[in-house]
């Protein structure tokens, strides 16, 4: 598989817009403790990737919203997507359409196309809902200001709010506080695909804090980042929530042990799993194709090449 090429986020097509969501990687991942709330507090340094799923979205011939999903990956069709949600609590803000005046009374179709498979720690449903939000913005002129787009998408998701700006940022609380990080840190990856689809949920409340663990590592993370040496952090391959997700699911877990072995590079899981990836130099597409290679060879598992996104 070829690097995957830059793609602008917008692109006009008559009367639509298409809007491209990128998954991300989470280059470290750690969890401070428990809330109050029940959720866990995180520490994460998240980057947009450009392998996209994909928008459009233009005026309905229906009441209301229509949500149509294709592509070669499932989601979920109908009100429990959160795209359709984020259309739907953007339009229910109270916001003006400059000819229709309410937001209430715009009829929508959206059309989803499903790049990127759920379950895999990628982030592509939290993306989608962001690439409604900012789409269904311009497409109507509703003139919502960034500030209120990020409330909507903090009650949509913990990651939906970085996806609104990015494309590098430390995440913290549930993931909804985002400090972006302006270093250029250029790279690429190969991104591998277990075909397992992993229950978040189910890692965080498989998960057993270890305090000392985090504050040591929250320590070396912190030091970096004041370095501007946030490259150094996926060198760490640290992700808290791995020793949870391997023990839910552990054919992840060999599966894991059998490509290092093969490739001999260490993976990184990406957010609570199942997808892994390493980093690889830029320009060292031939490494990649390599360990591509093997990987489909000896175990016939997916895998792409990405590099970091621009926005």
């Amino acid at each position: 598989m070829k690097f995957m090429v830059y793609k602008k986020q917008f692109r006009i097509i008559g009367k639509a817009l298409l809007v491209r969501a990128p998954a991300k990687l989470n280059l470290g991942l750690l969890i401070a403790g428990k809330r109050p709330d029940g959720f866990h507090e995180i520490e994460t340094i998240m980057a947009k990737i450009n392998w996209f799923d994909e928008i459009l979205i233009q005026p309905g011939t229906k009441p209301g919203i229509e949500l149509l999903c294709k592509g070669p990956h499932w989601a979920p069709a109908g009100q429990e997507n959160l795209v359709y949600k984020a259309c739907k609590s953007l339009l229910d803000s109270g916001v003006s359409h400059p000819s229709r005046g309410c937001g209430k009374s715009a009829n929508l179709k959206i059309t989803l196309t499903k790049n990127i498979p759920a379950g895999t720690g990628l982030g592509s449903a939290s993306s989608d809902a962001a690439a409604t939000l900012m789409g269904v913005n311009r497409l109507l002129r509703l003139s919502v200001s960034p500030q209120k787009l990020k409330k909507i998408a903090a009650q949509l998701g913990s990651d939906v709010a970085f996806f609104l700006d990015g494309p590098l940022a430390l995440c913290t609380g549930k993931g909804e506080k985002i400090r972006k990080l302006r270093e250029n840190f250029s790279f690429s990856a190969l991104v591998i695909l277990p075909d397992i689809s992993v229950s978040t949920k189910k890692v965080y409340e498989n998960y057993r804090h270890n305090h000392d663990l985090y504050k040591r590592l929250h320590s070396q993370i912190i030091g970096l980042l004041k370095k501007n040496r946030v490259d150094l952090v996926p060198e760490m391959c640290v992700n808290m929530l791995q020793i949870s997700c391997f023990g839910l699911y552990k054919e992840v877990a060999e599966l894991k042990t059998k490509i290092e072995s093969t490739i001999g590079k260490c993976l990184c899981l990406s957010g609570s799993g199942s997808a892994m990836f390493c980093i690889i130099k830029r320009g060292d597409e031939q490494t990649a194709r390599q360990y591509q290679a093997k990987i489909r060879e000896n175990f016939g598992c997916k895998s792409v090449i990405v590099k970091n996104n621009k926005w």
